[in-house]
């Protein structure tokens, strides 16, 4: 099964910004999975 490409919209359907994405970027110094943004977003959101 193929992931879905992260995109400005699903990092918003996330509730994430996009100073909280660059962040997650340099953090991990890639691009986030698609599991990965969720998990990231419902840390953030607690």
């Amino acid at each position: 099964m193929q992931e879905p490409a992260i995109t400005p919209d699903l990092v918003a359907a996330h509730g994430l910004k996009p100073d909280e994405y660059q962040r997650i970027l340099d953090i991990i110094g890639r691009e986030p999975t698609f599991t990965e943004l969720g998990i990231f977003s419902a840390m953030w959101n607690e």
